[in-house]
């Protein structure tokens, strides 16, 4: 049986680890503060936004949650994003997306100055990353990261297989799989006989938005798979990986739900609280 990654305590140490750095950053006059953006009523988006809104009260941080109706205009949520970038008490910006489709996505991150955004979307941080520079990280990549670094998993020299290449996860997964000296692959909708590649990987990640679309015989044996998947099925959250049969064959599994999602929460908090700290500086 598989070693369960499991997010939800990986998490809770995380953190145990953040409470300690936001009281001394308090000690020094700072408290780290995030305000969320969200545009129009979408279900799972509020669901998000109060998780977040309680991952800093946890924290003791600072949070705001602006809440815009559907019918807002551009050049409103850009106003209201400049002038986050100037409240000394927010160091990191995250506009939840999706947006109403009248929106530009692409336009209102370029907004956000890159060491606000948390989110590590903005074309600098991802061109950091991409060029092996020092940049904010996209949560769910780090988290990913975070995850199999945590439980151990060997990466140096180790065939990774990525499905998906969303510049949200399946990219930059990718690239900080590189930086750890896999050896990468990436996987998509036009890919031909997926299988063959995702049953060569030591080390798969699902990020393919389709429910129990990973088999069994599709996983080498002792491989880490890690679910990035998020679906809805008879009313059941359930990932990307069927769980019950992959679990038997792989040697490290995250679930859904208490996997990746937690540490994607976890991780937006360390970077604002890192955030904070080089402000701090």
């Amino acid at each position: 049986m598989a070693v369960l990654l499991d997010g939800k305590t990986m998490a809770a140490q995380l953190t145990e680890g953040l409470k300690k750095r936001v009281e001394a950053l308090k000690e020094k006059g700072v408290t780290p503060g995030l305000a969320v953006i969200l545009v129009g009523e979408d279900p799972a988006s509020q669901v998000y936004v109060r998780n977040k809104g309680k991952a800093c009260d946890e924290l003791g941080m600072y949070s705001e949650t602006i809440r815009l109706p559907q019918e807002t205009k551009q050049e409103e949520l850009e106003a209201l994003i400049e002038k986050l970038n100037r409240d000394d008490r927010i160091h990191g910006i995250l506009v939840q997306l999706p947006l109403p489709k009248a929106l530009n996505e692409a336009a209102a991150l370029r907004r956000i100055i890159p060491e606000k955004d948390v989110d590590g979307f903005h074309i600098e941080n991802a061109g950091k990353l991409f060029t092996g520079q020092t940049g904010v990280v996209a949560c769910t990549p780090k988290g990913i990261l975070h995850m199999l670094k945590a439980a151990n998993v060997p990466l140096s020299g180790k065939e990774a297989v990525v499905i998906g290449r969303s510049n949200i996860v399946g990219k930059p997964v990718a690239m900080l799989l590189l930086n750890e000296n896999c050896t990468v692959t990436i996987c998509h909708s036009r890919t031909a006989d997926l299988a063959s590649h995702t049953r060569r990987a030591d080390i798969l990640i699902a990020a393919v938005g389709k429910p129990r679309f990973v088999t069994a015989d599709m996983v080498k044996p002792g491989a880490a798979v890690v679910d990035v998947g998020i679906n809805r099925v008879d009313g059941k959250v359930v990932g990307d990986v069927d769980f019950e049969a992959v679990e038997k064959v792989a040697g490290y599994i995250s679930p859904v739900p208490g996997g990746v999602g937690k540490m994607t929460i976890g991780m937006l908090m360390e970077n604002t609280v890192e955030a904070a700290e080089r402000k701090a500086k």
